[in-house]
């Protein structure tokens, strides 16, 4: 298997369909091996029932026994994954299927490749609202000073690994929540992996599940314990 593309879910019957019509028609006229993987979260909808009615076409379905988180959920995609390469997405394909074959050449030379929005803004075609990318700014502010500094954008959800790489990361990865993003980007650093941030094309979906107030301050909670829950590891 070449490339495992990994999507976790939760509560995404209305979208999940549209996003995998779109991956299955792009994967379908490259020339590598592929799967989709949805981890859904425990999710409260139908998204279960939505994601098995493409199981005869290239997707596999991933049950996580509740709600456990999306760091949980791509965590377990990306252990499970077959693929010499694994990219996970975010549900609403808000960096475009398209720019998959951008990360597959960035793997072939580095161990690590995560999309940016922050590298050219340009490539912003739809914005979040102002108090959004305000909380964006802010967070990777801190991201800089108590995690991993040199990354302009550690939160678009869009980032890529070889197979082994994934495997040595996400093995030791602890949040369940929001910010493991920041925390496997951590670990990649101290375990001295190469990590190229490039830019991509990117859409704000309005209906992002994302709390703008709960869910900021779980996010800066977990990235506060960092530090604190790798001591000694490295």
């Amino acid at each position: 298997m070449d490339l495992s593309f990994i999507i976790p879910a939760y509560n995404e019957a209305e979208r999940i369909g549209e996003s995998l019509e779109k991956g299955i028609a792009y994967f379908a006229g490259e020339p590598y091996q592929w799967e989709i993987i949805v981890v859904d979260d425990g999710s409260a909808d139908s998204t279960t029932d939505v994601v098995e009615g493409f199981a005869d076409r290239g997707v596999r379905l991933l049950r996580q026994p509740q709600n456990m988180g999306k760091g949980a959920a791509v965590r377990r995609g990306m252990i499970e994954a077959e693929g010499e390469y694994r990219i996970f997405s975010d549900a609403d394909f808000s960096t475009p299927v398209e720019e998959t074959a951008q990360m597959l050449e960035h793997l072939k030379q580095y161990d690590v490749a995560i999309g940016s929005r922050a590298i050219d803004r340009s490539y912003v075609k739809v914005h979040q609202p102002w108090y959004r990318e305000m909380m964006g700014n802010i967070f990777n502010l801190f991201v800089q000073v108590f995690a991993v500094s040199g990354i302009k954008d550690t939160q678009c959800g869009f980032k890529g690994f070889r197979s082994e790489v994934a495997e040595s990361i996400f093995n030791r990865t602890k949040i369940d929540g929001f910010s493991f993003d920041v925390e496997a980007l951590y670990i990649a650093r101290k375990l001295g992996y190469s990590i190229k941030e490039f830019p991509v094309h990117w859409f704000n979906d309005e209906r992002s599940t994302l709390n703008p107030v709960t869910d900021a301050i779980r996010m800066f909670r977990e990235l506060l314990k960092i530090r604190s829950l790798h001591r000694g590891e490295f």
